[in-house]
């Protein structure tokens, strides 16, 4: 399913291979994985550029399954010398994702695994909980330095031990650094060292040397004798790409195109997850304004969500019976203070927008009262009627304060209207 999204090729058949090697986390001295026949191989995944316009592609090498090791436990920073092991998860079965050296900052690292986790969020083929375990990252870099000789690449160094997207960041940023360092006092390049493991201190937030890492031939590929081939149908593969549903890039640009959102309030919804992209879309359809539908979810839903620390499935309140409150600020029937006051009432007392206004002693002020009280305040304040037509309409403030006084019903933005048209006209 993870493979299909990538928009990888999918073998008809595959196979396992045992990678032998030994190591504190593998003790038995050798892994299940694939080798040279991957279950899925060749696809990519494109993620939004830097400049915020432009997606860049990533080309994804191979999508293969394989055991879980150990976890190596490293503590210098309590002034540990040795190093624990917790081989709880060893066995279990692993999906690993492995790209083509496409990224090309540590910024744009961040920004891929973000997607990459939000896609397998809505494939629901991983929680990808980094603290859990249950999505990690090995990060491999080096640099291309240009020279009048042409350009050099450094020594390929492989991160481990990075527990947050963040931690990515900074951890392939800081071995730039050193790499650079290194490079100037050393003159090695590519292939005159082993690769090396170093693992992330995210106290001294520094990379630290692990191990001299092995080449292919190192691990002695050998077909796994105990398990099966496996093969894949055309009719199952079909059935997978049919089952995805619409994926995070796509909702992202209907988001764009049918409700005419931009970038940033399309990318919140997307990124809550698809139960809020739905949530938006009736709601928007409800109060026939696909803008305010998303202020209202980022300002108001999801601060609720957050405090009540439920899902958006779990949500009290309809999003036609808020679309209903989103309809009545839009007319002028609610100012967006009023809207934000039924809306709360709503929540704590479980009634509908009506029985909420009723409650709340809000009643709609008739356009004529109000024409005649914004007639009256003009007459009053001849200096604010000066400094308006004098291009100074902030001042129409201290007529709106004066008029939600004589009648804290009124709807501050009509007084606002009101006094504009009837300045213009004198």
């Amino acid at each position: 399913k993870a493979a299909a999204a990538l928009h990888c090729r999918i073998a008809s058949f595959t196979k396992w291979d045992r990678k032998n090697y030994y190591y504190p986390d593998l003790p038995k001295g050798y892994q299940i994985s694939q080798y040279d026949l991957p279950l899925c191989r060749e696809g990519w995944l494109d993620v939004p550029g830097e400049d915020g316009v432009e997606d860049r592609r990533i080309r994804i090498i191979r999508v293969h399954l394989e055991e879980d090791a150990g976890k190596s436990l490293h503590d210098e920073k309590a002034g540990r010398a040795d190093s624990r092991i917790d081989l709880n998860r060893a066995g279990t079965p692993l999906l690993e994702i492995v790209t083509h050296p496409d990224i090309r900052s540590p910024a744009e690292a961040k920004v891929f695994l973000q997607e990459l986790k939000l896609l397998l969020n809505y494939l629901e083929v991983s929680d990808c909980n980094m603290q859990e375990g249950s999505l990690r990252v090995d990060a491999n870099i080096n640099l291309h330095i240009p020279t009048p000789n042409g350009t050099v690449a450094t020594p390929i160094v492989e991160v481990k031990n990075m527990n947050s997207f963040r931690a990515v960041e900074k951890a392939l940023a800081y071995e730039a650094v050193r790499q650079w360092e290194t490079f100037q006092e050393t003159g090695r390049k590519l292939g005159e060292v082993p690769k090396q493991t170093r693992g992330w201190d995210e106290h001294a937030e520094v990379t630290r040397p692990q191990r001299s890492k092995e080449e292919s031939s190192d691990y002695r590929y050998f077909p796994e004798p105990d398990l099966l081939p496996i093969t894949v149908s055309e009719e199952e593969i079909a059935e997978v790409r049919a089952s995805l549903g619409e994926l995070p890039a796509d909702l992202r640009r209907r988001l764009r195109q049918d409700y005419g959102l931009n970038a940033y309030d399309a990318d919140v919804l997307v990124n809550q997850g698809r139960s809020t992209v739905e949530y938006f879309q009736r709601l928007a359809a409800a109060s026939g304004d696909a803008k305010a539908a998303a202020n209202w979810i980022q300002q108001d839903v999801l601060r609720v969500l957050n405090e009540r620390q439920i899902a958006i499935t779990e949500f009290p309140v309809a999003p036609e019976t808020l679309g209903e409150v989103l309809r009545m600020v839009r007319e002028g029937r609610l100012d967006t203070l009023k809207g934000r006051q039924v809306f709360a009432y709503m929540l704590q007392h479980g009634v509908g927008p009506q029985d909420a206004v009723t409650a709340l002693g809000i009643t709609e002020v008739d356009d004529a009262d109000l024409q005649a009280l914004c007639e009256e305040l003009l007459a009053a304040n001849p200096k604010v009627v000066a400094e308006v037509r004098a291009g100074k309409e902030k001042a129409l403030g201290s007529l709106v304060g004066q008029a939600k006084k004589r009648n804290p019903n009124v709807n501050p933005a009509r007084v606002k209207e009101i006094c504009l048209e009837r300045i213009a006209r004198m």
